[in-house]
């Protein structure tokens, strides 16, 4: 995961020597750091989590997130990165480091975790994009590895077999798990002898998969493996996350069992909105951002507050316009908002205050938020 902009609240640095250095494909490399003995307590992650790095790329500063391949009891951060072009900050962080430098990484965070349950039976399926495949790889090494009695499907598109990144590790894991981890690649601009793997993951896909895949459960004659699924975690490309997410649940699974994490930018919800709100026109709005008060008016409030304060040029940040980052989450200090349907916030988080400048429809004649958390 890479995100575009920083966020308000800064993050812990500490500096990191790189232990490993690996291309994986023509665009995409690993990177490995070790962890000191004194930092180790600042390091304690949960699979799925991620880490900023901070590096130079042609004269800038930049700092960009990305999830982690590594699991907890592995005691390392670890990475997947791709290169999206020559002009890609991330081709100077590959050629601008040795094994044996040291590395500002932020401590580690995110939310696109999950509860473990190490003494139930369960069935999670994951589906990846790409480097999307960074964070599932961080999933199911910790199920595997702590959850004995979990059964894992992975369904992995790329565009052909060469852009497979970490396709050793996951084959791996498949031989080493064969008997609880399946592992399914896709392609959208190579042939296969089976037409089912041809073409994108996407709803139309994900009708295949539970029929000709998902289909029979040798653990319960009466049922299929799909009427077993308990977690999904997805991550890729906005439109790939929106098209599955929406499918598994039209397809039975309750959204609060769908996770997902993006890797880009992405400006539109992922589930459609369920609810019409009354208008309400000319509203005022006051906010707090990196340490500066401002003040402005909305037209209405048709568009959610986030896009409607980026319209205005205000430097919010934000990594996803959908709830799933957290990167514009504030504290509504005055007035009311719906908070829509989102991945972050927790029942208790909202019930505090916070919200999502992403997900808020404003229903009052005037707010005031807080983006300054810290």
């Amino acid at each position: 995961m890479e995100n575009l902009l920083p966020k308000a609240r800064q993050a812990e640095f500490h500096l990191l020597k790189l232990a490993k250095k690996q291309q994986l494909t023509k665009n995409t490399f690993a990177l490995e750091f070790e962890i000191p003995e004194l930092l180790k307590g600042n390091y304690k992650f949960q699979a799925g989590q991620y880490v900023t790095v901070k590096y130079l790329s042609k004269g800038e500063v930049f700092q960009n997130d990305f999830s982690m391949t590594s699991a907890p009891f592995e005691g390392k951060i670890a990475l997947g990165i791709k290169i999206n072009n020559e002009e890609s900050s991330t081709k100077d962080l590959y050629d601008g480091f040795e094994v044996g430098d040291e590395v500002e990484v932020s401590e580690p965070k995110g939310r696109f975790t999950l509860i473990s349950k190490p003494h139930e039976f369960r069935t999670i399926i994951g589906f990846a994009g790409g480097i999307g495949i960074t964070p599932l790889i961080s999933h199911f090494k910790n199920i595997l590895h702590t959850e004995p009695r979990t059964r894992l499907f992975l369904f992995y598109g790329n565009r052909k077999t060469e852009e497979i990144a970490f396709k050793n590790e996951l084959d791996a894991l498949a031989k080493k798990y064969s008997e609880r981890l399946q592992i399914f690649y896709f392609f959208s601009q190579e042939p296969t002898t089976d037409n089912l793997f041809h073409g994108r993951l996407d709803e139309r896909k994900l009708k295949l998969i539970i029929n000709q895949i998902l289909h029979l459960d040798d653990t319960d004659e009466e049922s299929t493996i799909w009427d077993a699924v308990d977690e999904v975690l997805i991550c890729g490309k906005g439109d790939m996350i929106k098209s599955l997410a929406n499918a598994c649940y039209n397809n039975g699974i309750r959204k609060k069992n769908i996770h997902f994490e993006l890797f880009e930018e992405y400006n539109e919800d992922i589930y459609p909105q369920e609810k019409d709100f009354p208008l309400v026109e000319d509203i005022e709005v006051d906010f707090k951002l990196f340490s500066k008060n401002y003040s402005t008016q909305l037209n209405d409030n048709r568009i959610k507050l986030l896009q409607q304060l980026l319209i205005q040029g205000f430097p919010v940040p934000y990594s996803c316009k959908s709830g799933i980052c957290g990167s514009c989450e504030c504290i509504l200090e005055e007035g009311e908002v719906e908070l829509l349907e989102n991945e972050y916030l927790t029942e208790k988080e909202e019930k505090s205050g916070k919200i999502l400048a992403c997900m808020s429809v404003v229903l009052s004649k005037k707010i005031k938020v807080n983006f300054d958390l810290i």
